[in-house]
């Protein structure tokens, strides 16, 4: 007797452990990077340049895991456990690249590039970074865009540019780094975009009248 009692006793309490163990399991929490579409005027009509394909912005590898990234140092890349990104960044930039320049007008057809080099241009680009950053003065987060525009029929770049953009962190949450993710690279692409248009407009006139330098 005294024998299954023990038995069920160490059936309970091991039950019990489990039951215990259970209660503690801890699930992702998943964040969108959140970004507004522009609300820039469209250009007239008699300035927009042919159809442009956008190919999907590259990502260094460690921001292809899906988790958030931190930096304790310039050389420490720490990642959340359970913070994680609901989609990837890149695909999300490359969307709202692509939003942005439809809004502007710049181009007569902005589209998803799908292999097929039969737009006049070809946007590539590529997100640095997208850090939560530690080791400042608080805590920030910075974003890194770079892009190139190609011509399709000469493989020329026609433009180029990159920034980065940081912005401070005003509650220690990830929901506050991620807002704050989403207002860095909303910035970063209207710069870039405004970057674009104010070049090309230059080589437009310069390419009209070349006795008018840009």
């Amino acid at each position: 007797m005294k024998s299954n009692h023990a038995r069920f006793a160490f059936f309970v309490l091991t039950a019990l452990v489990l039951t215990g163990c259970a209660g503690k399991v801890r699930y992702p929490d998943y964040y969108m990077l959140a970004l507004a579409p522009s609300n820039d005027a469209p250009a007239a009509d008699n300035q927009k340049l042919p159809a442009i394909a956008v190919q999907r912005f590259e990502t260094p590898a460690y921001l292809r895991q899906g988790r958030i990234v931190y930096r304790e140092s310039p050389e420490h890349i720490g990642f959340y456990e359970y913070h994680r990104w609901a989609s990837d960044p890149g695909q999300v930039v490359t969307t709202a690249m692509m939003d942005s320049l439809r809004a502007s007008g710049v181009f007569s057809l902005v589209e998803p590039y799908d292999g097929q080099e039969r737009a006049p241009y070809v946007l590539r680009g590529r997100l640095e970074k997208l850090d939560e950053v530690d080791y400042r003065n608080g805590v920030q987060v910075e974003v890194r865009l770079s892009a190139q525009l190609l011509n399709t029929k000469t493989g020329t770049a026609v433009w180029a540019g990159d920034t980065t953009k940081t912005a401070n962190v005003d509650q220690r949450q990830v929901n506050s780094v991620v807002r704050a993710m989403g207002k860095a690279t909303q910035d970063g692409i209207a710069e870039l975009v405004q970057n674009m248009e104010e070049q090309l407009s230059a080589a437009t006139v310069v390419a009209r009248n070349p006795a008018v330098s840009p």
